[in-house]
């Protein structure tokens, strides 16, 4: 298997010596090529502070954290900029899409930005646009669209330069149960069609049973991880529960 993350003895420190807030304190796991892996925990646990780890927004106090084999920990500010653009895709809690471009235009964003060249670009929109289902509403404008197709217009975008790793933080945070579904279904569609290999952080154990491997943080440490395997998708989710009862905090048993 390809390893795509790699994070190594990651530690993360507020304050000064007076006052230390341990957020990460000495984590490691890795991330397989084609892995749809969740990280839960409640709030001050540190998932969020490894997101932004990961997705070069904060740098770590110690440690490593290797996105393709390449160590983010050691780029300049420039260096992260352009790793930003080519090997990471986002998908946003309240998708950022643009009002005054079209949904084919939202999708092409960053290729753009990347200078591709526009052939390759419009084959490559048509291509996950239809993949995704939303072929048809390219040249409409998010607000001529449905909540749903916003959110596949924003799945499309995270994909369309095909990045090594896509990142979420609560991704169904301010979505209904029925958009948040929605949402999750395409990740999965995502994540087992395209081979997206995709990291989201969430306090919600029914987005989290969409997913093939959990890791459980607590207090900056790895608390517990769990795999999906052959369980059903409401196995898994009881299964996520029992951890989640045992790991206490402010996280969602329901949804």
């Amino acid at each position: 298997m390809e390893t795509i993350l790699k994070i190594e003895q990651v530690k993360k420190y507020y304050g000064d010596s007076g006052l230390i807030t341990k957020a990460l304190n000495g984590i490691d796991f890795t991330v397989e090529k084609g892995e749809f892996v969740a990280i839960m925990g409640a709030s001050g646990s540190g998932k969020t502070t490894l997101l932004n780890c990961i997705s070069t927004i904060d740098t770590v106090t110690s440690g490593y954290v290797l996105i393709n084999q390449k160590d983010i920990t050691q780029m300049n500010e420039d260096e992260l900029s352009d790793f930003r653009r080519t090997e990471l895709g986002f998908i946003f809690q309240d998708f950022n899409l643009l009002d005054t471009l079209t949904i084919e235009e939202n999708i092409a964003l960053s290729s753009i930005i990347n200078h591709q060249n526009e052939n390759d670009i419009e084959k490559n929109v048509s291509e996950i646009a239809t993949r995704l289902g939303i072929e048809g509403i390219l040249k409409k404008f998010p607000y001529e669209v449905s909540g749903g197709q916003k959110q596949r217009c924003a799945c499309a975008r995270a994909l369309i330069h095909s990045p090594k790793l896509i990142l979420a933080d609560e991704p169904t945070g301010a979505l209904d149960s029925k958009a948040s579904r929605m949402l999750l279904e395409t990740m999965m569609q995502m994540n087992q069609e395209l081979k997206a290999t995709i990291l989201m952080v969430t306090h919600d154990a029914f987005s989290a049973s969409f997913v093939t491997r959990v890791l459980f943080l607590k207090d900056g440490k790895i608390f517990n991880e769990i795999r999906k395997g052959e369980k059903t998708r409401k196995e898994f989710f009881d299964e996520i529960l029992d951890v989640l009862t045992l790991l206490g905090g402010d996280v969602d048993l329901v949804k």
